[in-house]
Order: C-alpha cells, then structure tokens, then sequence
C-alpha cells in the first residue's frame, strides 16, 4: 500500500515532523471517555500537560475534541447516545459547557490560557466569515492562547454540520495554515486490515496516496458515543493532502505519545505525501 522504502527512509520522514511548528491535535470521543461515555479523566490531564508542555517550548498547538454529548448523557445518567437530532443538540448544549470547564480546570493547573472555539461548516464555505475564522483563530494563537475547538451541535443541521471531528479537524488545519494534523485515535494507526477482526494485520507506517484498497480496510466508529472511525480519518487527510498538510494516526490512550511524535519517533501512521519513486 505504501511503496518500496526502505527503513532509513521512512524514519527520515518521521525526523521531519521535528520542525512543525503549527500543529492540529484531535482527539474523539473513544480516546476521551470509557466504552459507557463517561469521561476518562486520567486521560485529559495527560493530554491537557502535554499539549501545555509542547506550547512552552514555542510551538503552536490547536485542540479538536470531541465529546460534548457523551458529557451531556453522562450528567443524564444516558447510556448510549440519541437518535434524534434535537435530543443530541440538548445534550451537547448540557456537555460543551461542562467539557470546556473540565478543560480549562487542567490546563489552568499547567498556566496555560484555552480559549473555546465553535464552528459549523457553513462558515467555512461563505469566504467572509472563514475569514473571521481564520483571523480569530491567529489572534489567539499569537497570544499563546490554545484553542479548543468543536462543531456547534447544539445548532448545527444537516445543511451546515460537519458530521464528525475529523473532518472539521482537517478543515480547521486548513483555516489555520498548520504544519501537521495529530488524529488521536484508539488503535494504533491505520492497518492493513481491520486489526480487531484479522490478527494478521500490519501496521502501515508511512503513506504516499490513498488507495481504494485503504478506503475499503476502513472500518466505522469505535464506540457507541463516537460518530468517527479510521474512514473519516483518512477523508481528513485526503482534505489536509490539498493543502500539503502532513497527518499522523495515532493512538491517543496515553496523550503523552505526543511528545514522541514531535520528537521524530515512529509511532502510528504518518501520511507524508512524497512522491513515491519506486
């Protein structure tokens, strides 16, 4: 799926991610919570000291989470997530608040200023408002500010949502010119097959293009609150490819493989978008 390369190779591309200096993290629902939808908090003060770790040393970091309504149903003692769309826009109007206040308790605990930041994706097809966008997202990146961005579902609709993170992850990588797009997932990467189902399944560590193979290995979402699944993931960096944006899949159960990725460590699937000269 990948081409002919060799070791060597491959790493080199992986050392390259040290120079990123703008960089997009998305991290779902199923990385973010338990398989009940509660939160996993263990997990959001690693990622919200990692994230802080990696601003202090002078990079950009922007955060897309999810999880808005699996908050919203667990303050409702749910066990799964609704089917109705205004169901969903009230438990994520009941989650965003509680999330974004989850948010900046940990961060505040590493000094380390959040902003929070929704989007629907109407306003970045109306070149006006993606504009506005763009320039408040710069702003609060040039005050050392993280921004925390989500899709506004409390109003969202068919005509104007996203549909899932990863896709407005690479639409906001888009918007703010990033280096690099970290989609925090609960496997390991993307394989060759669905590692859940086929034990033999490889790992693919580095992607030149996107095959209709790999379209067809994809599989759907990892949990009953996520909305998101290695599909989507590879329709973010087909989107992030347009712009030259390299795109990490990673496993997001410990945040702190941050630290490893933007130090050049292998550690997932890096779509780096050179030509293959096989």
């Amino acid at each position: 799926m990948t081409g002919d390369i060799t070791n060597n190779g491959r790493m080199e591309s992986w050392k390259q991610l040290i120079n990123c200096k703008k960089i997009v993290i998305k991290v779902g629902t199923s990385t973010l919570s338990y398989p009940n939808g509660r939160l996993n908090y263990q997990r959001l003060v690693k990622l919200s000291e990692a994230m802080a770790g990696i601003q202090k040393t002078g990079k950009k970091t922007i955060l897309v989470s999810s999880g808005a309504i699996a908050v919203g149903a667990g303050r409702l003692g749910l066990d799964s997530r609704p089917a109705g769309l205004a169901d969903k826009q009230a438990l994520a109007a009941i989650g965003q608040a509680e999330l974004i206040r989850i948010y900046q308790k940990f961060f505040d605990a590493r000094n380390q200023q959040v902003a929070q930041v929704l989007l629907t994706k109407d306003i970045l097809v109306n070149q006006e408002r993606r504009i506005n966008a763009g320039n408040t997202l710069n702003e609060l990146i040039s005050m050392n500010i993280i921004p925390i961005i989500n899709e506004n579902d409390t109003v969202a609709t068919d005509e104007i949502e996203f549909g899932d993170n990863d896709t407005l992850s690479a639409y906001v990588s888009q918007l703010a010119k990033a280096d690099l797009l970290i989609l925090m997932s609960d496997i390991d990467g993307l394989f060759s097959a669905d590692p859940r189902e086929n034990p033999g399944a490889e790992i693919i560590p580095e992607v030149f293009e996107i095959t209709e193979e790999m379209k067809r290995s994809a599989t759907g979402a990892g949990s009953g609150f996520g909305t998101g699944g290695m599909a989507t993931k590879i329709a973010a960096a087909r989107i992030c490819r347009t712009a030259g944006i390299k795109v990490v899949i990673a496993n997001g159960s410990n945040p702190y493989i941050l630290y490893n990725i933007l130090a050049g460590k292998e550690s997932g699937t890096l779509f780096s978008w050179k030509q293959n000269t096989q």
